[in-house]
């Protein structure tokens, strides 16, 4: 069972968003993992009944609505399960906008992948030579390409992780030097390029290195390079609002008896999330898309159009190195997880959570199957919950 759970990270949603805990001690005898190779395994056909079955019974404990997209050279199926608001119980919709949290690094690492093949950057170039100053002083050397396969070493800020607190502060406005001067306040973690840690902070400093080798925002960057020319017009990056505009399904988590502002969710209580500040995710986790954007995305992306097939390789490509505070091999690549599913069958792609949204996104290299959901989960960000994405992803990709 140890080995299908790995296999099936990227469909875990949360489990790609939590990383290895700050006082986790490197482990320094793991042997050098062995190179990964994609098996010729061709996909099976959509299972239009395993589909359908994997977000039926919605509203229900675990989630309120799901979307389901998915597509690809062998066929496409497409669903749609449960209610937007509790309410006012109005049906879900499968255009729906939703917070794609932290699917997001797939379009950070796009645009940084962009400069390289514009020669604007190496990935071999440091933070330091582009950003002089941003990190201390006393910090080692560390690479371009070792931030987007998060092989860099970067600390995570130390905030109190309890969700009261992150209630008390959902709409406090970050900016992004503020969020990577309280990371820094800690020594790094390991040496550059020698362990894999899954953090926030990498795609945040890649952000800023966007900002500065352009002259221009991050959300300009990504909006201009590839939302407009791949026609993702309900796709975009919201900045310092709180709100989702137009068509979207409201957001719910989970709180015990008594939490401020909670109402009855069946045998349960909910607090109403729909409205919150995502500058704590910035370049790492703010997009609000739709299930059909983000498929747009993915084929555009993969066929080599957003970045150039030579500079695309890194995003395919798992560096050979252990997870951080433990034996594992890595499972990122840059920008997206490696999934290796039952049968042998290789998908890439990419999970995020925001507080009362799952989403993820997921396709075999040759874009012979595609996946894109989204899932109005009630306990998003739970490292043990979110088994009705597994089960999506299970019954899209196998």
């Amino acid at each position: 069972m140890k080995k299908l759970s790995s296999a099936l990270c990227l469909a875990v949603v949360t489990t790609l968003a939590v990383s290895a805990p700050a006082h986790a001690a490197a482990v320094d005898d793991c042997p050098v993992p062995a190179p990964v190779v994609d098996p010729p395994i061709q996909v099976p056909p959509i299972n239009d009944q395993a589909l359908a079955k994997s977000i039926a019974g919605l509203p229900a404990a675990d989630a309120t609505a799901a979307i389901v997209r998915v597509g690809g050279t062998r066929g496409s199926w497409r669903g749609v399960s449960g209610i937007a608001d509790l309410r006012t119980q109005r049906p879900a919709t499968a255009n729906a906008r939703f917070r794609a949290g932290s699917v997001t690094k797939m379009f950070t690492t796009a645009v940084v992948l962009q400069l390289n093949a514009e020669g604007e950057l190496a990935l071999h170039d440091t933070v330091q030579d582009h950003l002089p100053g941003l990190l201390p002083a006393d910090y080692p050397p560390i690479q371009i390409g070792q931030l987007l396969n998060h092989t860099s070493g970067l600390p995570a800020p130390k905030i109190d992780p309890s969700f009261a607190e992150v209630y008390k502060t959902r709409f406090k406005k970050w900016t992004p030097r503020e969020y990577v001067a309280l990371a820094t306040e800690n020594p790094v973690q390991f040496d550059p390029g020698t362990k894999q840690q899954y953090t926030n902070i990498n795609t945040f400093v890649a952000g800023l290195l966007i900002e500065k080798i352009t002259g221009r925002s991050y959300e300009r960057e990504v909006t201009n390079r590839i939302l407009r020319p791949y026609g993702m017009r309900d796709s975009y990056l919201p900045g310092d609002s709180v709100r989702i505009h137009g068509r979207h399904h409201q957001g719910y988590q989970l709180v015990p008896e008594g939490f401020p502002d909670s109402t009855r969710y069946g045998a349960a209580f909910v607090v109403n999330m729909t409205k919150m500040s995502v500058t704590s995710t910035w370049a790492s986790g703010d997009l609000i898309s739709t299930t059909a954007d983000l498929e747009k995305f993915v084929r555009a992306l993969f066929s080599g159009k957003i970045v150039p097939s030579a500079q695309l390789e890194p995003m395919f490509t798992v560096p050979r190195v252990t997870t951080y505070g433990t034996c594992e091999p890595a499972a990122y690549t840059s920008g997206m997880s490696r999934m290796v599913l039952p049968g042998g069958l290789v998908a890439y792609g990419k999970t995020g959570a925001r507080y009362g949204y799952s989403a993820g996104v997921g396709a075999t290299r040759d874009l012979s199957r595609t996946l894109v959901y989204s899932i109005n989960s009630t306990d998003a960000k739970s490292s043990g919950q979110n088994q009705r994405g597994l089960a999506v992803a299970l019954a899209a990709l196998r």
